[in-house]
């Protein structure tokens, strides 16, 4: 795919405020992030001081941010471009791409010295490697030369709760492996359905995504894949510590509905699809969004459920004990 690069540096960066600033950090992927990351911290064996647990969430959410800001000032000549990203704060000209990469750089720092400092290490490490993955294997490489830009690159969004169950335990275990699996096989589907149904913004940025060099009947097909590849990691979470009978049962309903979503997309010929305004592909893009809300919500929910059995074992042994 040839590359397009449009003139940025003449952005007329009078009408910036702190919303704009603020929206370079992109805050709508950095919930996701942040909520990641909190159950990776709240589940992991052992625990750290509620300051240090609130400072890591917060440097790793401004790691997140870091990402985002650099992600626009790189891509800023394919946000103009796109009707779905031409609002953000640099194509719009509230904020110069110079600026956006200064703040990312400075929060990239802050973030990965403060969170080592706060945690550990390796919590650190994985930050830095987050924010240099994002920023540079993907955004700068991987979106414009391959096809799989989000097969590879959503690797970036999976480390949050590794991240976060690194920062309690100094330590990558299988249940930290299985969460990160858990949003790595879901990013493919969840941004192709949004591919399916926005289909004419990555073929005016010439960005090389799958319905663009494959075409729409491929992507299609690649949706199925994914989901089908998904169901076993999401699953298998459920039968380690961090599982149990209550995350099984909502996985398994999760990923039968998306599994039948992804299926009605397959199924489903363009002309069809355009007939009915991507209705269906729009719909299991929404549901994804929530699929991985419940699955994470779920894994905290066994952890709370678990420490109050615990706690009710403890309060039935002390009262035994008052007895003698």
């Amino acid at each position: 795919m040839s590359d397009i690069r449009i003139d940025m540096t003449q952005a007329d960066t009078g009408e910036a405020g702190f919303s704009d600033y603020v929206a370079l950090l992109k805050p709508r992927v950095m919930s996701l992030v942040v909520f990641t990351a909190l159950v990776g911290l709240l589940v992991a064996p052992g625990a750290l001081h509620p300051v240090e647990a609130l400072a890591a969430i917060i440097f790793i959410a401004l790691g997140a941010g870091a990402s985002g800001a650099l992600n626009m000032w790189w891509d800023a000549d394919i946000d103009q471009v796109m009707k779905r990203t031409s609002r953000r704060p640099i194509p719009a000209g509230k904020v110069a791409p110079q600026e956006a990469m200064a703040l990312g750089v400075a929060l990239s720092g802050i973030a990965v010295i403060m969170l080592w400092l706060a945690t550990n290490a390796l919590a650190g490490f994985l930050l830095a490697f987050t924010i240099f993955f994002y920023a540079v294997i993907y955004s700068m490489w991987l979106k414009r030369a391959t096809p799989q830009n989000i097969v590879i690159g959503g690797a970036a969004g999976a480390f949050p709760p590794m991240i976060g169950w690194v920062a309690v335990t100094g330590s990558i275990s299988l249940e930290a492996c299985l969460m990160f699996m858990l949003i790595f096989m879901w990013t493919p589907p969840h941004f192709w359905a949004l591919a399916l149904f926005m289909k004419s913004d990555y073929h005016k940025a010439r960005v090389p995504m799958l319905t663009v060099t494959h075409g729409r009947k491929a992507t299609r097909a690649h949706i199925l894949v994914y989901t089908l590849a998904l169901f076993p990691f999401a699953l298998a979470a459920g039968f380690t510590s961090i599982g149990g009978p209550l995350y099984l049962a909502l996985a398994l309903g999760l990923n039968l509905v998306f599994l039948q979503g992804a299926w009605a997309i397959w199924r489903r010929g363009e002309a069809q699809a355009e007939a009915d305004a991507y209705a269906v592909e729009k719909r299991v893009f929404r549901f994804s969004l929530a699929y991985l809300f419940v699955h994470f919500g779920a894994i905290l929910a066994e952890a709370a459920l678990a420490n109050f059995a615990r706690y009710a074992e403890f309060a039935q042994h002390f009262k035994i004990l008052e007895v003698f």
